[in-house]
């Protein structure tokens, strides 16, 4: 417990020192007036208390991601623990405050708009494809994903528990963000939170007899050849350390934010807070694998077993809840963001409900389509999972890299952009590669082609963004 100790303590203290760091950087301005007091419409421009934001934010990046990726990142072993406090406290926490102030500063401007002013118009055309996808594919997910948990809880026909997520995404989707997602959120975060500190204190009482990294980074995974630490466990635990997602989600709060104070409790605190849920869910779920065996590849069952043996009958039910509504409240953000985004394509207003209808109904049916391959094909939920995972590492990779641009132009330190940056385009570029659902590239030619296309990139950046400029001022 000495390891998982030691990581806890550092991401509390990272969002402190690093965190107040970061603030530094950016340099908010309490006078600066935002997007929600600027032009308020009653949709999406509602100016809402610092600590609602939190929550929503907490919750839009929270859903399963934290929980099945730390589960599955904790076959990996205790390097598990390495990767979720340093790639959060440096690479994840970084990225969304960041992007989340540079969205504040420009309208709330969605991710696609903010990629293409800083890496050009052909990449924000890419974008806007790209992101758009990932969010159905969230959606997709995050509807069947619960649905089955409701299925185990309920015994109601799993369909009918997919189109009432359904009906709920879509008013989420469409109505004022402070009639659904402004109310409920704090009860689902009550559960979300219930859950994983009910397990540390558990843990705690309990003291299982968990890994310490003096003993070394062993991949405890059963194959370790298919499944090497690198690349695969930073594919795996995405969202307990970074995931591009979350630059998705941003600018729902930055539109109702009334002070640009509130960034670092609110984009840094929430991808710290997510962070030591990963971290929680990482160690139980070790201790889950020591006492079970290695062979479980069903994270629900991991939740259901460790909660019911931890907390109990009474606190696995509020916890499954907390697993149930996680998703569910990425889920609804995921969609309205995607609305979002394609308003702002079009340059569509949404204050009138039938606008936000015509944009919100195209998006369903393409939910549907993957909602149907998640159900009909053999091991679709894992298959979709697993593209998802990727294409998140991807966007966030593309994120880092915008900024950077943006912290060079502003004459800031973009070393902290630039190092994740590199790091992350190696990971990304080497799983597409190696992984079974990529191209099946053998190990050590993936590993190197990764790290030359992540050192290609910085020349492009150092080349396009540092030697560019210096020569034109010459002129």
């Amino acid at each position: 417990m000495i390891t998982f100790s030691v990581a806890l303590i550092l991401l509390v203290a990272g969002y402190f020192l690093y965190g107040k760091l970061m603030e530094r950087v950016m340099k908010p301005d309490a006078n600066a007036t935002t997007p929600a007091v600027a032009h308020p419409d009653g949709v999406d421009y509602i100016a809402m208390p610092g600590w609602k934001l939190f929550m929503i934010q907490f919750l839009n990046i929270a859903g399963l991601g934290p929980i099945f990726g730390a589960i599955m990142g904790a076959k990996f072993g205790v390097s598990a623990y390495l990767w979720i406090v340093l790639g959060t406290i440096f690479g994840g926490a970084v990225h969304d405050y960041v992007s989340g102030m540079v969205s504040l500063r420009n309208n709330g401007e969605s991710l696609p708009e903010i990629t293409g002013r800083y890496l050009g118009n052909g990449m924000k055309q890419f974008s806007r494809v790209f992101t758009a996808i990932i969010l159905v594919l969230v959606c997709a997910v995050f509807v069947s994903g619960p649905a089955e948990l409701l299925e185990d809880l309920t015994g109601w026909n799993i369909y009918l528990l997919m189109g009432l997520v359904m009906l709920y995404y879509l008013l989420a989707t469409i109505l004022p963000i402070d009639k659904i997602i402004g109310k409920i959120y704090p009860l689902f975060a009550f559960c979300l939170l219930f859950m994983a500190f009910g397990v540390l204190i558990t843990l705690y009482v309990l003291m299982p007899d968990l890994p310490e990294i003096t003993e070394g980074l062993t991949n405890t995974q059963p194959d370790p050849d298919t499944y090497p630490i690198f690349p695969m466990m930073f594919i795996s635990i995405a969202c307990g350390a970074i995931s591009g997602f979350h630059a998705t989600q941003s600018p729902l709060v930055a539109r109702c934010m009334t002070n640009e104070k509130q960034g670092r409790s609110i984009f840094y605190g929430a991808m710290v807070a997510e962070g030591i849920v990963a971290l929680i869910w990482a160690a139980a779920a070790i201790w889950y694998f020591q006492e079970n065996g290695y062979a479980e590849n069903n994270a629900a069952i991991v939740v259901d077993k460790v909660t019911r043996d931890l907390l109990g009958t009474v606190g696995a039910v509020i916890a499954i809840l907390g697993v149930v509504a996680a998703p569910i409240s990425t889920g609804d953000t995921a969609l309205r963001s995607c609305r979002l985004i394609i308003a702002d394509i079009l340059h569509y207003p949404q204050a009138k409900i039938k606008s936000r209808l015509a944009i919100a109904i195209p998006i369903y049916a393409f939910v549907i389509v993957f909602l149907v391959i998640s159900v009909v094909l053999p091991d679709g939920f894992n298959i979709i999972w697993r593209y998802f995972a990727w294409s998140n590492q991807t966007l966030a990779v593309m994120t880092l890299w915008a900024m950077t641009v943006f912290l060079y132009q502003a004459g800031k330190p973009y070393v902290i952009t630039l190092v994740p940056a590199v790091f992350m385009t190696w990971v990304t570029t080497s799983y597409i590669l190696f992984a079974p659902e990529g191209f099946g590239v053998a190990y050590y030619p993936s590993m190197i082609c990764g790290l030359v296309a992540a050192f290609a990139l910085m020349g492009l950046f150092y080349y396009r963004a540092v030697y560019l400029d210096k020569k034109t001022l010459k002129k």
